[in-house]
This record gives structure tokens, sequence and C-alpha cells, in this order.
């Protein structure tokens, strides 16, 4: 109980956001409970894949160019500033999430992946827009 890792790791698995952590390639490297809650993949379903598991196709091309930059620049745009976006539910529903992004970096300041927690903002959103 006194390892810090396994501390991390059960917090990390045990707040209600989705937490989704990326590698430099885009590979989806952390995946948390709230993760398969929110877009239906279990971890050993999604660890190891591509982020394209949960951006609609329409949205990948703006996504990795995006995505490219920050790597490149090792800033974001976004960086802790919530943005809504859509995103692809393993039934094949398209979701409504509120996202927030972070770049992950080494000591030395060389970035590593990026991570994302996520929400889902479905129902406030079609209610917002009339939809309910």
């Amino acid at each position: 109980m006194n390892d810090p890792s396994n501390l991390d790791a059960r917090i990390l698995d045990d707040v209600a956001d989705a937490l989704i952590y990326a590698d430099r390639s885009g590979t989806i490297r952390r995946w948390n409970r709230a993760s398969t809650t929110l877009f239906g993949f279990t971890a050993q379903d999604a660890l190891g894949q591509s982020l394209d598991l949960i951006i609609p196709e329409h949205l990948r091309e703006a996504h990795w160019r995006g995505f490219d930059a920050a790597l490149a620049s090792g800033i974001m745009k976004l960086a802790g500033r919530p943005t809504l976006t859509r995103a692809t539910h393993k039934d094949g529903r398209k979701l409504y999430i509120e996202m927030t992004f972070a770049l992950v970096k080494d000591e030395g300041g060389a970035v590593l992946g990026s991570v994302a927690m996520a929400r889902d903002v479905t129902e406030r959103v079609m209610r917002e827009r009339g939809k309910s």
C-alpha cells in the first residue's frame, strides 16, 4: 500500500472522468475505468490501439494535425482549457464530450505523449440545443 506507483494507479483508475494517455505515436497506453464507462471499450480493447478508436472519422485529420503540432512545439493550444468535441462509443453512437488535454514531458522537457481527461456531456448539449 505504501508503493507510490500502486497508489497512483489506483487514484487514476478511481477518478470520475475518463483518463487516456497516449504516447508520441498516438497509441493508447493508459485507459482508466471511467474511460471504459464512457467509451464502452475495456482497457484490454483500448490499450495498444490508436486514438482513432474513439475519434470520429471526420475529425481525425484535424486531431492528428493538432496532436503532431503539439508534440513538435511542446505547446498545446488548448492546454488546461476544456473543449467540446465529439467521440465515438464502441456501439457506434456519437458522443459529445468535454475534454482537457496536457502534454506529458520527461525531466528534460522532452514530450513523452499526451493525457486527456474527458466527460460525457451529450445530455447537456442535446438539452441546450432543444433536442432532449
